[in-house]
């Protein structure tokens, strides 16, 4: 019961977080369209802070689309395979993804630090904050998976199957 308040809390902090940030992504760069085509004066930050927004959006949306399973995914042999083995598959599958995000995670702790001191030119803040947007989805995503990966084995327990 607990586990799912805080889940739920989680889903939505994460939830508002992305509706926030595609909103200020949209909002800036409309005024920069109108500042340069009905103004002809074009804000300098503008642009970057939206491909910034931008990926902190895809990394931490990775999440989102895991919780809900709306990944891209082939599944026409998988359908074919007995309900236990399905499980087992998608077991397996969770932990390859923590795996690649664990990866992920590593990489992207190198990249803060070596980027830490070197600063996006218009607005003037340290790209390392733009590699973290990685570090932070890929950890909520190795929640999600751990998560997914938690129940596949107890619905193969569930089942009393052996395989």
């Amino acid at each position: 019961m607990m586990k799912n308040k805080i889940i739920n809390k989680l889903n939505t902090l994460e939830d508002i977080t992305l509706v926030s940030m595609f909103a200020a992504m949209v909002g800036i760069i409309f005024f920069q369209v109108i500042m340069r085509y009905v103004f002809n004066n074009s804000l300098s930050w503008s642009e970057e802070f939206g491909k910034f927004l931008f990926v902190w959006l895809s990394w931490l949306g990775i999440s989102i689309g895991h919780r809900r399973k709306e990944h891209i995914k082939i599944t026409m042999v998988v359908d074919k395979l007995p309900h236990a083995l399905k499980m087992a598959l998608e077991a397996v599958s969770e932990l390859i993804l923590i795996i690649i995000c664990s990866v992920v995670i590593y990489y992207g702790i190198l990249m803060i630090t070596v980027q830490i001191n070197i600063p996006y030119a218009g607005i003037k803040i340290s790209t390392a904050w733009g590699y973290l947007s990685l570090v932070l989805g890929c950890f909520i995503f190795i929640l999600r998976a751990i998560v997914h990966f938690v129940e596949a084995i107890k619905l193969i327990r569930q089942k009393d199957i052996v395989l």
